[in-house]
């Protein structure tokens, strides 16, 4: 998850964006749920039932890569944030997730030989316990130095940032200059780290302070800005996307996407066999061409790239 250098329609009423995030939100906790590709997403008729992974084979080369203390129980454990529509987020049942990382996640399993078991947490919860509780996380995470300090990453997609406004942007907001503006973000996302530097920046130039309304789920600062609790949010350009459609044409970017940057599956930091082992898995997947079938069923094949890197280099 990515100012400067980063559900159908609501029929009349604000409300009604209301229940449908909550609809969407309502089983989010940290319990584990394995998941199925043919769920439906969250309250909307465009949902769709992901990709069908039942067809990949385990390579036992690759799998042959992967630690014991991985696969030795059969299940690949993975943390996500499923409040982070189309890539992760709960199917209208409340409890199982969905959406192109999901689909991802389970592809992955399925190269290894695995059963994928996708456990829902706060996104500030994942990087500190992979490793320990889970043994992958998924959860488009930005790759960035602070982060690379943390845990390893394989790179799997790219992802800009968008601004999002409700529909004419009636309180004529301006992205480069949100001094004494209402925006809400996703706590512990880049797009926060970035607007906490645009309140110094307007707090040093004496300008107004910028209210940050920085919210556990990305579903509530969306409803945020829905409702008019905020004048702007900001976050990953898939993301976005999704939620303006979802919303009925509720709300509408501002401005060009920004900050292109790529996501990557976070890794125990150190853990150099399952860092190369997901590697292999991820650009069999892309080589094969399933990768991109996932992000085809997802409407997000703008963000697929072609090699799986260990811990690129990154600009900040």
């Amino acid at each position: 998850m990515s100012v400067q250098t980063r559900f159908k329609a609501i029929a009349a009423a604000a409300l009604a964006a209301v229940t449908l995030f909550s609809m969407a939100a309502c089983g989010t906790s940290d319990s584990a749920d394995s998941g199925s590709g043919s769920s439906s997403g969250s309250g909307s008729s465009s949902a769709t039932k992901g990709y069908d992974v039942s067809g990949i084979q385990k390579d036992d080369e690759i799998a042959a890569m992967l630690p014991d203390s991985i696969k030795s129980d059969g299940v690949l454990k993975v943390g996500t944030d499923t409040s982070y529509a189309p890539a992760e987020f709960l199917a209208e049942d409340g409890k199982t997730p969905v959406g192109f990382d999901v689909d991802l996640t389970k592809a992955l399993a399925k190269v290894f030989g695995l059963k994928a078991e996708n456990t829902t947490a706060t996104f500030d919860s994942i990087i500190p316990s992979v490793g320990t509780k889970y043994d992958l996380g998924i959860s488009s995470f930005t790759v960035t130095k602070e982060r690379l300090e943390a845990v390893d990453f394989v790179t799997y997609f790219k992802a800009g940032s968008t601004f999002v406004v409700k529909k004419g942007n009636p309180e004529k907001i301006d992205s480069s200059d949100l001094c004494g503006k209402k925006v809400a973000v996703q706590t512990g996302t880049t797009q926060e780290e970035e607007i906490n530097a645009d309140n110094d920046a307007c707090k040093s130039a004496g300008k107004s302070e910028i209210t940050i309304q920085s919210s556990k789920l990305q579903t509530d600062v969306t409803t945020a800005v829905a409702t008019g609790k905020a004048d702007i949010f900001y976050a990953d350009s898939p993301v976005a996307g999704y939620a303006i459609e979802q919303t009925g044409d509720t709300l509408q970017a501002l401005g060009e996407d920004v900050g292109v940057t790529p996501e990557a599956v976070a890794i125990k930091k150190g853990d150099t066999d399952t860092a190369k082992a997901v590697q292999a898995a991820m650009q069999k997947l892309m080589d094969d061409g399933t990768y991109k079938k996932i992000l085809d069923t997802w409407g997000v094949s703008s963000g697929a790239i072609d090699k799986a890197e260990i811990n690129p280099t990154v600009e900040s």
